[in-house]
């Protein structure tokens, strides 16, 4: 798989992320959320409006999907497009997944869009863990912090075009992903994004091991 054999720079984090190494450059905040695995120390007002209302983003989007008729396509995703999937958990461990994203609602565009799967990792930075998807044009890449038994927490930013090094977080508001990272199966995650900055309502990664996707 091309994402085993390339080096993931995520500059938010100055993390080096695939062929399990690292760096440990960071930004002072960023550094400071790392060490105390706090994300509320780094995100910004506009990420903690977004993760808080993060539900209402989802059953928003859900709805606008459903009215421009997509619903029997939505029902068979089940889980991963309940609200309430979530089975608590752990984050998914380090290691090499297929992801796969839902652009979900929105004022112009398609109301649903699904997306072909990618190569994606997540990697392990002690209390945190790093998280990079590496195919599409618009490219995920960020930090999973722990939060509670339901989801744990995502910051993290947009990667575009042929970019092979993500901005530091809280530097562009319009390339800062902020969300939340759920268990809905055994071997089924999903990163929810609420209200992202171009394309949608809500946009749901899932995120399952290679030998599952």
């Amino acid at each position: 798989m091309v994402i085993a054999r390339t080096m993931i720079i995520l500059g938010m984090t100055g993390l080096a992320v695939g062929c399990g190494t690292a760096t440990a450059k960071r930004k002072p905040l960023m550094q400071k959320a790392v060490v105390a695995a706090d994300w509320k120390i780094a995100v910004t007002p506009r990420d903690m409006d977004r993760i808080r209302s993060w539900r209402t983003a989802f059953v928003k989007a859900l709805d606008q999907a459903r009215a421009s008729g997509n619903g029997p396509r939505m029902a068979r995703e089940a889980a991963l497009l309940d609200p309430d999937a979530s089975i608590g958990g752990l984050a998914p461990a380090a290691g090499i997944y297929r992801c796969r994203t839902i652009r979900i609602g929105g004022d112009s565009g398609p109301a649903y869009v699904v997306f072909p799967r990618t190569g994606c990792a997540v990697t392990d930075e002690g209390e945190v863990s790093g998280f990079a998807n590496s195919g599409g044009m618009q490219r995920t890449a960020g930090l999973i912090f722990k939060n509670d038994d339901k989801r744990a927490i995502f910051l993290g930013t947009m990667m575009v075009g042929d970019e092979r090094r993500a901005i530091d977080y809280g530097q562009d508001a319009l390339r800062d992903m902020a969300g939340a990272v759920e268990q809905i199966e055994p071997n089924r995650w999903r990163l929810i994004l609420p209200y992202p900055s171009f394309g949608s309502v809500m946009e749901i990664v899932e995120i399952v091991p290679v030998a599952a996707g």
